[in-house]
C-alpha cells in the first residue's frame, strides 16, 4: 500500500498547500514505521511534530534529569507539577518498555527523516508545563488529590495490555488514556489537555512554512486538528498561565484569619486557660498529622521532628506548606545523587522504584505531608471550637 494511502495519513488542502496529517500511537512500533514510511514517500518542505521544546529535548537530551535541582524545585512550589510529569511519563514508558519500542519514537523518527530529506522541523505543541499548570489551576484541592490519586493508579494500568490495545491507543490522546479514570468527572481536563492542544496545533500546523507539510500528531488530535484548520485560534490566550482565583487567595488568609478569630474569642469568651488549651490542641493535631505523613514515608527523623514543629504556624500562613518544610529538610539531609538521576528513568517504570528513587520520593514526601497535614487541620477545627462552648 502506498503509505500516503495508509487510513491514518489525512490529506487536508489549505490556502493552495497540501497538509498531510499522520496520526499515530506514541508508542506503536506499527506507527513510528508508518511515519518514516511516509515522510520517504512525500518529501515535504515541513514537519510539524507534536512536541513542544522540553519534551523534544528530553527525547534528544537523555542525561537531561542530571541537571534537576530539586531543592530549586520545592522552593519554587513546582513539586506537584514535576510528580505530574514523572507519573505521566511513567505511564508511557511502561507500555513502550513491554513492547519494545522508545517512547515517542515515531517522533524521533520523523526528525530524523526531516533531516534526511532536507526538511524544517516545527514544534508543534504547547510547552506541558503550560498544559499541566493550566489543569492544576483549573481544580480544587480535592479534585488534584483525586487526579493525583489516579495517576498514581496509572502505575498498575499496564500489566495486562496486549500491542492490539495498544493499536487502538491511536484513537486517543496518551495523556487522556492516563486520565481516562477522572475525565468524565473534571470535564474541564478534557478541555485543556485535548481541545485547546487541538487548536493550538491546529494553529501552528497551518502558520507552518511550506507548499507541503507532514505533521505527525496522536490520532486522538486529528478530528480536532481538522476542525480547527480553518479557524481563528488566539495562541497567546492558550500560552496564558492563569493567576490563582480569587477566590483561593482570599481563602488562603481569611481561613487563618478565622483559626486565630477562634483562638482570641476562646479567650474573651473563657479566659486565657481555654485560649491556651484551643492553641496546644490545634498544635498537637496538625503536628501529629504532619509527622505521620512524615513517618509514613519513612522520612529522616529531623524531617518527622521538622514537619511537626511547622504544621502549626504553617497551617496558619497562607505562604508557607509543611511539605514544602519537610522536603527541603530531607533534600539537605538525604540529598539526591548523580545515581538517583541516573536510574529516574527506569524507577518510574514501577511502583517501588517511585519510593526507592530519592528524587521521587522527595516529591512524593511533599505532597504526603501536606495532604496529611491539611487532613489535620479539618480534624483540629471542631476540638477547638468545642472549648468556647464547653469552656474548662
Amino acid at each position: 500500500m502506498n503509505p500516503l494511502e495508509h487510513p491514518h495519513v489525512h490529506r487536508l488542502q489549505h490556502r493552495g498547500r497540501e497538509i498531510l496529517l499522520v496520526g499515530t500511537a506514541h508508542v506503536s512500533r506499527e506507527s513510528a514505521e508508518l511515519v518514516e514510511q511516509v515522510l520517504a514517500e512525500a518529501k515535504p518542505d515541513t514537519v510539524c511534530v507534536e512536541l513542544c521544546q522540553p519534551r523534544y529535548d528530553a527525547l534528544k537530551q537523555k542525561d537531561k534529569w542530571q541537571e534537576t535541582d530539586i531543592v530549586r524545585v520545592i522552593r519554587e512550589k513546582r513539586t506537584s507539577l514535576l510528580l505530574s510529569q514523572l507519573l505521566l511519563a511513567s505511564f508511557q514508558k511502561k507500555i513502550a518498555q513491554r513492547f519494545n519500542i522508545q517512547p515517542g519514537e515515531e517522533m524521533i523518527r520523523a526528525i530524523a527523516m526531516a533531516e534526511e530529506v532536507g526538511a524544517r522541523v516545527v514544534l508543534a505543541d504547547r510547552e506541558v508545563r503550560i498544559t499541566l499548570t493550566r489543569i492544576w489551576r483549573s481544580i480544587g484541592f480535592w479534585k488534584k488529590a483525586n487526579l493525583l490519586t489516579e495517576v498514581l493508579a496509572s502505575l498498575f494500568y499496564t500489566e495486562d495490555i496486549t500491542e492490539e490495545e495498544i493499536e487502538k491507543l491511536k484513537e486517543r490522546d496518551m495523556l487522556e488514556v492516563a486520565l481516562q479514570a477522572i475525565g468524565e468527572k473534571l470535564p474541564q481536563v478534557k478541555t485543556i489537555l485535548i481541545d485547546e492542544r487541538d487548536r493550538y496545533l491546529a494553529s501552528r500546523i497551518r502558520d507552518a512554512e511550506g507548499e507541503r507539510i507532514v505533521a505527525v500528531v496522536g490520532a486522538g488530535h486529528v478530528p480536532g486538528i481538522m476542525k480547527n484548520i480553518d479557524q481563528p485560534v488566539d495562541l497567546a490566550e492558550l500560552e496564558r498561565i492563569p493567576p490563582k482565583g480569587r477566590l483561593a487567595l482570599w481563602a488562603g488568609w481569611l481561613f487563618p484569619l478565622a483559626i486565630l478569630a477562634l483562638f482570641v474569642g476562646g479567650f474573651f469568651m473563657s479566659g486565657a486557660r481555654t485560649s491556651l488549651t484551643m492553641i496546644l490542641w490545634w498544635s498537637g493535631i496538625t503536628a501529629a498529622c504532619a509527622s505521620a505523613g512524615a513517618l509514613l514515608m519513612l522520612s529522616h527523623p529531623l524531617t518527622i521532628l521538622a514537619s511537626a514543629l511547622s504544621a502549626p504556624i504553617a497551617t496558619l500562613h497562607p505562604l508557607i506548606a509543611t511539605g514544602w518544610v519537610a522536603g527541603l529538610v530531607e533534600a539537605t539531609l538525604r540529598k539526591p545523587q548523580v545515581r538517583d538521576f541516573l536510574d529516574l528513568k527506569d524507577d518510574i517504570t514501577s511502583f517501588r522504584g517511585f519510593f526507592r528513587n530519592k528524587i521521587t520520593r522527595l516529591l512524593i514526601l511533599v505532597a504526603v505531608v501536606n495532604l496529611t497535614t491539611s487532613v489535620g487541620t479539618f480534624v483540629a477545627i471542631p476540638v477547638v471550637m468545642k472549648f468556647i462552648f464547653q469552656p474548662l
